[in-house]
């Protein structure tokens, strides 16, 4: 498969949509759920392309867990599926021939993961503008999920390519070839015209939250953005560093994921004492 992978807001809706454009074919629907009509539409107007598949190509999505349809690597090899960094970790590596990665500053990530969350409580009658339980600081889901997919390329040493967002929308034109030259599929002249439409990035000079983050690690993350945007190798210093923050700021993300736990257990208990979720004869 072809693999469109980053974290959330950080361009895959654009790569999914230039690859549909290019003639590939796509798995994943242009708006799933009643997107459509929900608020959440003017997130990505042109699509999403998201399917059961962005947690990842594995058992639990492989087969379909409701159809029970199951994909053979062999007949999608040439088909694109947008994956988020967690579910690129879980996704067996029969199922990786091209990933493309994306990746944005994560100032820019986190103000765009705030518009996101915005649109969604627009509609709280929806499971979506649901409450959505404890919220990790963006820089550290910015780190956590950049990092694991950097660590995830080094040790299974899939064919990847990397692009920074800004990098594509300063010259999409370049981008967008480059990658379906790399690919060997697809009209290159067809999904030009789609990344066209998309502009260039605006600036945006607000101050973010840094989450509690020591300035140090800050500016690792800076730095790693910075050389992917440039097209640099990591050498071995800068890994080092990289390993060292992540060192650091590991106990922050094992706090959180045990919060998320005991919030959707205590969720289910509420849910029973209620009534809700127990079946009736």
């Amino acid at each position: 498969m072809i693999l469109v992978t980053g974290t959330k807001r950080s361009g895959t809706s654009m790569w999914m949509q230039v690859l549909a454009a290019a003639g590939i074919e796509v798995i994943g629907e242009r708006f799933p759920r009643n997107w459509e009509r929900h608020p959440i539409r003017a997130a990505n107007p042109d699509g999403f392309y998201e399917s059961e598949l962005t947690t990842g190509v594995y058992f639990r999505t492989n087969p379909h867990p409701v159809t029970g349809v199951f994909l053979f690597p062999e007949q999608t090899s040439r088909h694109a599926v947008k994956v988020f960094v967690p579910g690129l970790v879980r996704t067996d590596l029969a199922y990786i021939d091209r990933v493309i990665a994306t990746v944005r500053p994560w100032r820019a990530f986190a103000r765009s993961r705030a518009r996101m969350r915005a649109l969604l409580l627009a509609d709280a009658a929806t499971s979506e503008g649901a409450e959505m339980g404890p919220q990790l600081p963006a820089v550290l889901e910015w780190w956590s999920e950049n990092f694991s997919l950097i660590r995830d390329i080094a040790t299974r040493r899939y064919a990847v390519h990397t692009v920074s967002y800004e990098g594509v929308l300063a010259d999409p034109e370049a981008s967008v070839r480059a990658v379906i030259r790399w690919l060997g599929v697809g009209d290159a002249d067809r999904a030009c015209a789609v990344i066209r439409r998309a502009g260039p990035a605006t600036a945006d000079e607000d101050e973010e939250d840094e989450g509690g983050v020591a300035a140090e690690h800050l500016a690792v993350c800076d730095e790693l953005y910075a050389r992917i945007h440039r097209g640099e190798a990591l050498d071995q210093g800068f890994i080092d560093r990289l390993n060292a923050t992540d060192r650091a700021l590991r106990p922050r993300l094992a706090e959180h994921n045990a919060a998320v736990k005991a919030a959707a257990i205590a969720a289910i208990v509420a849910g029973h004492g209620s009534g809700r979720g127990l079946v009736e004869d």
